[in-house]
């Protein structure tokens, strides 16, 4: 049967259930809220005459619940004007409404006779082939459906999303006994495709794979952190972004979390699991219990293992329990990965070296990949779900056979059995099979070892993707140090950056021409995009830096002059050019983005034009698009003023959109012409879709404007006077005003006595001219200087 969604019901409106209310928001389905009635009056309503009857009053919870999601940083939704798609109701008097619902999905407190509760009302209201699905992180489902009615139990199964719903992936799917094929089909297929996740089918074991991992690895840490003598600043060290892991590493990540809740889970499966072979590593070591007891859960209790007085963090020391100066952690073998930029290379060094680092890494590495192993098949029947899970559910940059096969399998064997550990049976019988890794890639698809089978299988659903790290070999056109041309099928070239950050400097410029020329040449369009955790930062200042303090202004406008004539020709080539931004998409990375025939952005892009921090205006090509695309907008008897000042503020004021959708409210993105794609992993594939449309609808070179309607000195003195009056006010600095006055006479056309149409070829050489002359200021080095420093912006 086909199965559409377009009305789920969320039961419980906590912090789990107002994320994945908004959520639902985001991508566009109409959402019912409901949470429990008030038992009593609050000061402010008995002042107020208000009684238990009064709708305001029995909504209240669910409504303070939704308001403080809706509040908080970093927010739930993918824009504020998404909320009305949330109608809150109470389950006394709304409880009816859900038989309109296509999905119902439970999310109250986590006791199962609270649910079973929440359960019988469902079942008496539901429409029959309605879904239910409870978000429990550890309940044993079978247990949650037991006198259910059979149609109740056939659509019945647990969604375990991971908090935040929005931002982690990991979407665990968990069937019940009666649970239909179909629909753990369609649910898988949802996940993917709708929610924008990594769906994982979980079997019904205490906290499922990516808790039941995830915690055996915290609680590891745990235990070895006393064994060593390591501090928590040691372990986040260790356990941070050096092996493909959060900033927030351990420790902060638990304080993120709630200590309250990472216990929760940790009791359950100590509990739960008796025969698990690691059982004793869930009892919880003694300053944790002792935390627990002074209710040190972390940030939503203003202290755990960190705690913030003033604007100084402070630590907590494990052995006396006080809280003492963060102490800053240092290690040799970490320094010897410093030249090695993917994690994964990292990991021989790491576990080779000969200090405490190296004796940590191998201790707890030979206690994860021991633990994985004999997991299969307890928690699941395949491999590749268990990395997906840690990759998906605790941002886990690979995951740990990945790891595994990156330090070689029988190296692995040999660092668990040397710290006393236990390798599950079939690992070595893997190896005996002639099979020598759990992964190989093959004509640009992954395969995993399959146990029953003792061969290599293609992982499930990889056809909806293009993964670049696949192809990146296979289909290479062309390279050079800042970026790889691949060809991607069916006519399609795609740019992949490949520079720290992805910087732009003159070897991605090359690259860029080089693809547009092959793409003229011998295919039929060309995408730019790359999976790095961000698509760009923007311009290579280091290079602008070192130009501008030897004072080589020719080569530095050579340069800049460059970056234009690249980004123009991403317009105004004779093949579609596609765009495929995500993440941070800063000054550069934004401008190639405006010049795109199309943008395919993912949900999860921060956009915008941020040249003011280093005290430049954008000078790719930024400031004239804003200018453009102000002109266009504006309208017989409109104010164009008002038009044009919201682009200049969008690059004043520096703003960077909180998600994709927000980049349209900036002018950034364009309704009708660029897209969202909530899954980052099809992004590729979609771009190359939409540059195969356009090449097929007949693609026609587009032709250079000289239409632009500046506004001369109309416009100018406005912003003078604005920037004069915000100096004043003391809001800016006297170099912010410089830079906003250059920006100023780049958007309203300069002094012109009148408003005049222009070319975008006289735009550029204005843009370029203002990025020269604060080139050669003092400050604006200051402050690019301090950016390659710090890596955040000097206000002088």
């Amino acid at each position: 049967m086909k199965r559409t969604i377009k009305k789920v019901a969320v039961i419980g409106s906590g912090i789990m259930g107002s994320g994945i209310a908004c959520h639902f928001a985001n991508i566009g389905v109409e959402v019912l809220l409901l949470d429990i009635i008030p038992k009593e009056l609050t000061d402010a309503e008995s002042k107020k005459g208000l009684t238990l009857e009064s709708k305001a009053v029995r909504n209240r919870i669910v409504n303070e619940h939704l308001a403080n999601s809706l509040k908080s940083k970093p927010s739930p939704i993918y824009s504020q004007k998404f909320a009305s798609r949330i109608t809150t109701g109470n389950t006394t008097d709304d409880m009816a409404k859900i038989a309109a619902v296509d999905w119902v999905i439970e999310v109250v407190v986590e006791r199962l006779d609270i649910k079973k509760v929440v359960f019988e009302q469902i079942d008496q209201y539901r429409t029959p082939g309605t879904l239910v699905t409870s978000n429990t992180s550890g309940i044993p489902i079978h247990f949650m459906s037991e006198g259910r009615s059979e149609d109740f139990q056939k659509h019945f199964c647990g969604t375990h999303f991971f908090n935040p719903a929005r931002y982690l992936k990991l979407f665990e799917i968990i069937p019940g006994p009666k649970t239909s094929t179909e629909v753990l089909d369609f649910l898988n297929n949802y996940g993917e495709q709708f929610l924008g996740k990594t769906s994982v089918v979980a079997k019904d074991t205490p906290a499922f794979i990516g808790n039941r991992i995830g915690v055996f690895g915290i609680q590891s840490l745990f235990h070895l952190v006393k064994e060593m003598n390591l501090t928590i600043e040691e372990v986040d060290k260790l356990t941070g972004p050096v092996i493909g892991r959060p900033k927030s590493a351990t420790f902060r990540t638990v304080d993120v979390v709630g200590l309250d809740t990472l216990v929760h889970v940790a009791n359950g499966i100590y509990e739960n699991c008796p025969e698990d072979e690691a059982h004793e590593l869930f009892k919880l070591p003694d300053f944790i219990n002792k935390m627990v007891e002074n209710k040190w859960f972390g940030s939503k209790t203003g202290q755990g293992f960190y705690k913030k007085v003033d604007k100084d963090i402070l630590s907590l020391d494990l052995d006396t329990l006080e809280y003492r100066p963060a102490k800053k952690a240092s290690f040799a073998t970490l320094e010897l990965t410093k030249t090695i930029d993917k994690p994964i290379n990292r990991f021989k060094v790491l576990l080779k070296g000969t200090d405490k680092a190296g004796e940590f890494y191998r201790k707890s590495f030979a206690a994860l990949f021991a633990y994985v192993s004999n997991r299969i098949p307890e928690i699941s029947d395949e491999l590749y779900k268990i990395d997906d899970a840690m990759k998906a559910g605790f941002g886990w940059e690979n995951g740990p056979f990945e790891i595994w096969d990156a330090i070689g399998v029988e190296k692995g064997i040999e660092i668990i059995k040397a710290e006393g550990h236990t390798p599950a049976p079939w690992v070595s019988e893997m190896l005996a099979s002639g099979n020598t890794s759990f992964y190989t890639i093959k004509e640009g698809a992954t395969y995993f070892y399959d146990i029953a089978t003792k061969s290599q299988i293609k992982v499930p659903g990889q056809d909806a993707f293009i993964i670049l790290n696949n192809i990146r070999e296979s289909k290479k056109v062309w390279s050079n140090s800042g970026a790889i041309i691949e060809d991607i099928g069916d006519g399609i070239l795609n740019i992949e950056f490949q520079s720290k950050m992805n910087t732009i400097g003159g070897d991605v410029l090359q690259a860029i021409n080089k693809g547009i020329d092959l793409a003229e040449k011998e295919y039929t369009g060309l995408v730019i995009g790359n999976q790095a955790a961000n698509f760009s930062v923007g311009a290579n200042i280091g290079m602008i830096f070192m130009m501008a303090v030897e004072q080589e202004y020719e080569e530095l406008n050579i340069a800049i002059k460059m970056f234009q004539d690249t980004m123009m020709r991403v317009r105004y080539s004779s093949i579609p050019v596609v765009v495929a931004p995500h993440g941070m998409t800063f000054g550069g990375g934004c401008e190639m983005s405006l010049h795109a025939d199309k943008v395919v952005a993912a949900a999860e892009t921060y956009m915008g034009l941020v040249e003011f921090g280093v005290g430049v205006i954008p000078g790719g090509g930024g400031s004239k698009e804003l200018t453009l695309r102000a002109s266009d907008l504006f309208r017989k008897n409109d104010v164009e003023l008002n038009t044009l000042q919201e682009y200049f503020l969008t690059i004043a004021m520096a703003k960077v959109s909180t998600s994709g959708h927000e980049a349209f409210d900036t002018g950034l993105l364009q309704h009708g012409k660029d897209i969202i794609v909530v899954n980052k992993d099809r992004q590729i594939a979609e771009a190359k879709k939409h540059a195969l449309l356009m090449a097929e609808a007949g693609y026609t070179q587009p032709i250079r404007r000289n239409d632009i309607k500046v506004l001369g000195k109309q416009a100018l003195g406005m912003f003078l006077v604005g920037t004069d009056q915000m100096l004043a006010g003391k809001y800016i600095s006297e170099h912010d005003k410089k830079i906003a006055n250059k920006l100023a006479y780049v958007m309203a056309g300069g002094d012109l006595s009148e408003p005049t149409l222009v070319s975008e070829q006289y735009l550029l050489n204005l843009e370029r001219e203002a990025f020269l002359s604060l080139c050669t200021e003092r400050k604006t080095l200051e402050r690019i200087q301090y950016m390659l420093k710090a890596g955040k912006p000097l206000r002088n």
